[in-house]
């Protein structure tokens, strides 16, 4: 039985501005194995970075607020109640990050080596020359060619590809058990973003690490991802291993951002598909099914309750209404009989 090292439990985070209460994730529930790879899918302001950075413990309150009843256990201690001095020990310690924007999470008046240094010797007693020479091997590992001498240069000298490999030497800096990948791979060519994608993969595999994988794009986790959650309105409406999210999705969104994806296997030229519509304004949520406004297969009780979860078996879940009516809508790809 597989070991948890990570438990989200009812994460409710808000932001308050002029305009109001912005509900960014709405009572959340995940957790993550040791060693396994979860991806975390879901279209821009879906409350998938906000989720990652609730994780670290990087949100910013006020003007953010997380809300009372929510949980976030690394190996069964409560996150959101670490002191400053336990908090500098996780932090890049035992769980890192990776942030989308490489240029911008490092500093530019910094030394790639220095950035790599300063993680080291916060969290192990070690010389400064020590230090140094695990900077090197850190950027041999991860691609980095003549790291002895590019680990003296500076963020601008990097390529976009070169500085998100920077990026996780210092995430694999200290041997942290939780990595989180948001976006690694934005803005990058097509063949960076595998490279970058693959050496996650090999690290993860050397090192034991376990790794939560924030990504709009189901075509990055088909072949890394154990496990998928699909997040709509900051809300998780699906949840399962990789086959039954690309072989068996069970909700309409998962099925549409699948159909979304563009395939080599058209013999046609054909019109990408995309999802109708627009994501609902969180400052005021629908008070039934996030994706009710852009569901082809909406309900009338879709719009007005919120859909109960249905386990399909071996921890594949979705909310949808489909799966709870004797009779579901005509044109509706999926019903009961497929449970």
């Amino acid at each position: 039985m597989s070991e948890k090292l990570l438990e989200v439990k009812n994460l409710a985070v808000s932001y308050h501005g002029y305009a109001g209460e912005v509900q960014s994730v709405r009572r959340v529930t995940f957790d993550v194995n040791k060693g396994e790879t979860l991806a975390v899918v879901g279209e821009s302001g879906c409350g998938k970075s906000v989720t990652a950075k609730s994780i670290m413990h990087l949100i910013k309150v006020p003007p953010a607020e997380i809300k009372e009843g929510s949980e976030i256990l690394f190996n069964g201690e409560d996150v959101l109640k670490f002191d400053k001095k336990r908090l500098s020990q996780y932090r890049g310690g035992e769980a890192a990050i990776i942030f989308q924007d490489a240029l911008a999470a490092l500093n530019p008046t910094m030394t790639v080596g220095n950035q790599i240094i300063e993680n080291i010797r916060h969290h192990s007693k070690v010389s400064k020359k020590e230090a140094m020479a695990q900077a090197v091997e850190l950027l041999r590992m991860v691609g980095i060619p003549q790291p002895e001498s590019r680990v003296k240069q500076y963020p601008h000298e990097f390529s976009g590809g070169m500085r998100q490999r920077v990026m996780i030497a210092i995430a694999f800096a200290c041997n942290p058990q939780l990595l989180i990948a948001d976006e690694p791979t934005t803005a990058l060519d097509v063949t960076i973003q595998a490279q970058i994608v693959d050496l996650i993969k090999d690290l993860q595999r050397e090192k034991g690490t376990a790794v939560i994988l924030i990504t709009h794009d189901l075509g990055v986790v088909a072949n890394i991802a154990h496990r998928i959650v699909v997040m709509y309105s900051g809300k998780i409406v699906e949840r399962g291993s990789n086959l039954d999210i690309f072989h068996h999705p069970k909700h309409p969104y998962t099925n549409a951002l699948l159909e979304a994806v563009p395939r080599l296997d058209l013999v046609n030229k054909q019109v990408l598909t995309s999802i109708e519509g627009t994501p609902p304004d969180l400052l005021n949520p629908p008070k039934g099914c996030p994706f009710c406004t852009r569901c082809k297969y909406c309900m009338e009780i879709c719009c007005t309750e919120e859909p109960p979860t249905e386990d399909f078996g071996d921890g594949h879940e979705a909310s949808c209404w489909l799966y709870s009516l004797e009779k579901p809508a005509e044109d509706a790809p999926f019903t009961w009989e497929d449970k």
